[in-house]
């Protein structure tokens, strides 16, 4: 991607990067878009003014430094790390069976913009998967899926969002009684920092655009500028009855808004549930014969630099 440039001037005697400059053509001020000088007679350019940088998907945890002439931050997608599916459970006097809850999605972020400063430090922090239950299907409780954060250190605190909360089954055993299924919960979105809404940056190609124009800030999961929300709950599982009946597991959850879905329910005797993707959670298992539950999705932040003026 193409960087700020390095063109410095002298102001009372300390250098300045600069960041934007301006001709005057016929009476009015042109932003300058490059510079040439001629260097023992070819042309070498010398000024680039900045544009949008690639968008780069995190899916770890990590650290990146704002680029020189940046002052902003698009996020067009985060999410919390999605929760993991219950098992099911199975009984060989209880007169039923029971199928598994489905995951909780994590909080999101889709398509926001946040000022930054140039040269800070941002942490950026992304939610583990939570697990699928394990064991044999009685007490069984699945993982949650872990915080996704931004933060700078000079910017401070932009945005959590706090992973999926697994279900659980409770009770039950060989003799019965069926297992009691617990629901799962969506993580929440807490947006610390002002989300900016109007001004005017370079895209990647040099063209300038306003957030009015700029079709780059309607292309996260939402598919609309400025969106951000909890997550919700897996379908709850349930129990069936009479002794070998069949029931299916819970659906993960939905997230970024329903737009990304969650883990498929496993069927009995032969399909697990479904992993989630993107911060949804993982499908609950059946019974009987017992299948697993899925993993939950990971959580993630996308995002690239802009200078917005």
């Amino acid at each position: 991607c193409i960087m700020a440039s390095q063109w410095f001037v002298k102001v009372s005697g300390a250098f300045k990067e600069v960041n934007e400059a301006f001709v005057k053509v016929s009476g009015n001020w042109k932003e300058i878009q490059e510079g040439y000088i001629k260097v023992s007679g070819a042309w070498k350019k010398f000024y680039q003014a900045f544009v949008a940088t690639a968008f780069t998907t995190q899916t770890s945890s990590t650290t990146v430094t704002v680029p020189s002439g940046a002052n902003a931050i698009h996020v067009r997608a985060a999410v919390g790390g999605g929760a993991g599916g219950v098992m099911g459970a199975q009984y060989d006097k209880a007169g039923g069976e029971s199928g598994g809850t489905g995951g909780g999605s994590g909080g999101y972020v889709s398509d926001q913009v946040y000022t930054v400063s140039e040269g800070e430090t941002l942490t950026l922090t992304v939610g583990s998967a939570g697990s699928k239950g394990t064991g044999d299907g009685y007490n069984t409780t699945a993982g949650n899926g872990g915080t996704t954060a931004l933060s700078g250190s000079s910017t401070g605190t932009i945005f959590s969002l706090t992973g999926g909360v697994g279900g659980s089954g409770t009770g039950g055993g060989v003799q019965g009684p069926l297992r009691s299924n617990n629901p799962s919960s969506g993580g929440t979105a807490t947006i610390t920092a002002t989300v900016l809404t109007s001004g005017t940056f370079k895209e990647a190609n040099g063209a300038s655009v306003t957030f009015g124009t700029a079709v780059t800030l309607d292309d996260g999961p939402v598919g609309s500028y400025n969106n951000a929300g909890n997550g919700v709950a897996g379908v709850t599982g349930s129990n069936c009855s009479g002794d070998n009946c069949h029931v299916n597991g819970g659906t993960g959850a939905t997230s970024y808004n329903g737009n990304i879905a969650g883990g498929t329910p496993g069927s009995p005797d032969s399909t697990n549930g479904g992993d989630g993707t993107r911060g949804s959670g993982g499908g609950g298992g059946g019974a009987e014969n017992v299948t697993q539950g899925g993993d939950g999705g990971a959580g993630e932040i996308e995002y690239r630099f802009l200078r917005i003026t």
